[in-house]
């Protein structure tokens, strides 16, 4: 049996980063080096070619009457900059207390070496274990899996007679409480672009006679919301799901107080859609976001123009049941209807995914006819989690997004039981990210009693 920790890493030492073309090197090496490593645990392995980086699909064979798990992770990371606020560098992995520190450790090397070290662990104990396991690795998650809908498309006959997808990449709050998220809200993200005259004007000379483009784009995005919190926009949160009251009693478990949620953000006060708390928010309703606005003169001092140009980024979290398209279309329109005559601009569409739920078992609203193998694996996670970390998991709506699981629910027909093992203080796509030692471990023994417990069933 190798070496978790250590295998991590070398993992973490390959500077893997998806969306820049100067890591191909990385990108290379973590492929080879995830590849190598599960052929050594006896899977066929193949990486399949994809327009940008491939996937590893790593595959333990059986009889046909077996359960057969597919477990997810990705190879690519985001990129370090800043690269000065790192306490060590971004890719040589640092340890320090019971946290592993470095790009990756977290999202997502760290939680997927916790599976491969877990199937590792029992089919050494175990050699003749009655279940197909098939690794499902892609190289595009932090660039938004541009190829995998593609790739899901083109293996559909191989992959979709598995049972469910098993993962981590989702969080948990703190490490003696799990969450097993069930839902996750989709994606719309689009930019604006906003023009006034042809070129940035004297604003001693040409003030006053028209429209500056900030103007029009502030006031624009002045009118996306209402003043309780509400997204201002015709039929936005017309096919909103409620929310069942075992998701309301479920969150009310969290542990944590608006209070302590307002310190850990660092802000004076909530601004909340009205009729919901901060919680009740971030996980059940969509929400419209800027995420960039710009135009103008940004350096020191001052320089005083019109500008000719302004833009602005958004994006949209949905909930279960609002449809990618409609949304999109919906802001559109009140973009258009909205923008002064006086200003041209344009609308730039970025990438979108799916909102995704899943129901555990036993709740008044499990759909009938729930795959008996899904509804084992999650009273088989219920069950591992509250031996191994003391308390029974909680089951959330997640306020992120992870679109390739509502690809592989649209695709493949099959659902994911999603293990949250990150925490907020490892610090997903910022500086001096982390993993928890203690989480691994735990995490480990999780995951080989869920895959044990499903294969004996």
């Amino acid at each position: 049996m190798f070496d978790p920790v250590e295998k991590l890493k070398e993992f973490i030492r390959h500077p893997s980063v998806s969306a820049d073309p100067k890591f191909a090197a990385g990108m290379v090496g973590a492929r080879e080096f995830v590849a190598g490593l599960l052929r050594s645990l006896g899977f066929a392995v193949e990486v399949v070619p994809t327009p940008l980086h491939p996937v590893i699909l790593a595959e333990r064979g059986g009889d046909a009457r077996w359960p057969h798990v597919i477990i997810y992770g990705h190879y690519d990371v985001q990129p370090a900059d800043p690269l000065n606020l790192w306490v060590s560098p971004a890719f040589e992995p640092a340890l320090r207390g019971r946290r592993l520190y470095g790009r990756g450790a977290a999202d997502n090397k760290g939680p997927l070496m916790t599976h491969i070290a877990a199937v590792a662990r029992l089919l050494e104990r175990r050699p003749d274990l009655p279940l197909r396991i098939t690794f499902m690795i892609e190289g595009e998650e932090e660039m938004g899996s541009p190829s995998f809908a593609a790739f899901l498309a083109q293996q559909r006959d191989r992959l979709q007679k598995a049972d469910f997808v098993f993962l981590s990449d989702t969080g948990s709050p703190r490490e003696d409480q799990v969450v097993i998220t069930c839902g996750l809200r989709g994606l719309v993200l689009c930019d604006v672009e906003v023009t006034g005259a042809r070129t940035d004007l004297h604003s001693g000379l040409h003030g006053g006679v028209l429209r500056n483009p900030i103007q029009a784009l502030a006031e624009l995005c002045a009118s996306l919301h209402t003043p309780d919190g509400r997204v201002n926009v015709p039929g936005f949160y017309d096919d909103v799901l409620p929310v069942e009251p075992w998701e309301r009693a479920e969150l009310a478990k969290l542990g944590q107080s608006e209070e302590q949620y307002r310190e850990f953000l660092g802000i004076p006060a909530f601004h909340a859609t009205a009729g919901f708390s901060p919680f009740e928010s971030a996980r059940f309703l969509p929400t419209l976001e800027f995420n960039g606005i710009g135009g103008g003169y940004q350096g020191e001092g001052t320089k005083t123009v019109i500008p000719s140009k302004a833009f602005v980024k958004i994006s949209c979290r949905l909930v279960p049941n609002q449809s990618p398209a409609k949304i999109r279309a919906l802001l559109y329109a009140a973009i258009r209807e909205r923008m002064p005559p006086d200003v041209t601009f344009r609308l730039v569409d970025q990438h979108e995914g799916t909102p995704y739920v899943v129901v555990p078992p036993g709740r008044a609203n499990t759909p009938p006819g729930q795959p008996a193998v899904l509804a084992r694996a999650f009273r088989a996670a219920d069950t591992a989690v509250t031996e191994i970390f003391g308390k029974p998991p909680l089951y959330l709506r997640e306020g992120g997004s992870v679109p390739i699981i509502a690809d592989i629910k649209r695709v493949l027909g099959l659902d994911s039981v999603l293990l949250g093992l990150f925490l907020p203080e490892d610090n997903l796509h910022a500086p001096n990210e982390s993993f928890h030692l203690g989480m691994m471990e735990k995490g480990m023994a999780t995951s080989e009693k869920i895959l044990a417990a499903v294969a004996d069933a």
